[in-house]
């Protein structure tokens, strides 16, 4: 009896092992790219962008929208400023789904329009809208939590933007580091999985797990490239908030077209089966 559960420990044992094998011989092949890939994203994002006309513009008009009404929803309730704001960011990615429908019509030498996005968001709604819920349920706890980080260790009255600016930069009591730091975790781990999950959702016939798998595998194989990507990121992001939301506009369909390129370029997704249209 002892040999035979030995021999059947060894025997699942193997089995486990050749189906993580297989697991990670179907996922993509993942390539490494220099920073200098940087500035071509960008450059072939405002040329997308361009092609593009409106229906790329109406992304950067409904963000802006969106980051307007969360800031005045937050400003009548100040703790719920810091995490409002970088929430809004977690489920950035998803929002762009139509962007990268764009820019996969102009790869393919076809012209772009409104039916793209559509078709984007409609066939490949299953697992966008599992991710779309993993990144939303992630941002609302992130909110939560910060509302009860400010509401039991920040004992301050805001009363106007300004006291709350003024606290954030003259604070000795650790509680905005504490929250930075997290706030940096989740962001790390939300960038990680999400900068070429949507848009090989959206150009390929893949669940979602696989998606996760090989954005975070990009990222593992590219730290350098994909950390000045993310800082990037961050910084236009804080500029078009200090244009008061203005920068949204432009900004986040050139970031949402570059993004595409950031997938290509990184992911080899030749083997996988590609998502048809079927209007």
């Amino acid at each position: 009896m002892p040999m035979r559960t030995r021999e059947y420990g060894q025997a699942n044992r193997r089995v486990e092992e050749l189906n993580t094998q297989e697991r990670q011989a179907s996922l993509p092949a993942v390539r490494e790219v220099g920073p200098a890939a940087i500035f071509r994203w960008l450059r072939l994002g405002w040329r997308d962008f361009r092609r593009a006309g409106w229906p790329s513009l109406m992304h950067g008009l409904i963000v802006f929208g969106m980051s307007v009404v969360i800031i005045e929803i937050a400003l009548l309730f100040w703790p719920l400023l810091p995490g409002a704001v970088s929430g809004f960011l977690v489920v950035g990615p998803i929002l762009a789904t139509g962007l990268y429908a764009l820019s996969r019509r102009h790869e393919q030498g076809q012209p772009s329009k409104l039916q793209d996005v559509l078709y984007a968001w409609r066939c490949g709604s299953r697992c966008l809208l599992r991710f779309g819920l993993l990144l939303a349920l992630g941002a609302t706890a992130w909110v939560l939590l910060s509302m009860t980080l400010f509401h039991f260790f920040v004992d301050v009255e805001f009363a106007g933007p300004l006291d709350f600016v003024r606290y954030v930069f003259q604070q000795d009591d650790g509680v905005f580091l504490l929250w930075t730091v997290l706030a940096g975790l989740v962001a790390a781990v939300t960038f990680a999985v999400s900068v070429v999950s949507v848009p090989l959702l959206v150009d390929r016939d893949v669940n979602t797990p696989m998606a996760l798998r090989t954005s975070a595998r990009a990222v593992a194989e590219n730290p350098v490239t994909m950390v000045l990507w993310a800082l990037f990121i961050l910084l236009a992001t804080g500029f078009s908030v200090a244009t008061f939301m203005l920068g949204f506009i432009v900004i986040y369909p050139v970031i949402g077209h570059a993004s595409w390129h950031v997938y290509r370029d990184v992911v080899d997704a030749s083997p996988l089966t590609a998502r048809k249209p079927h209007f």
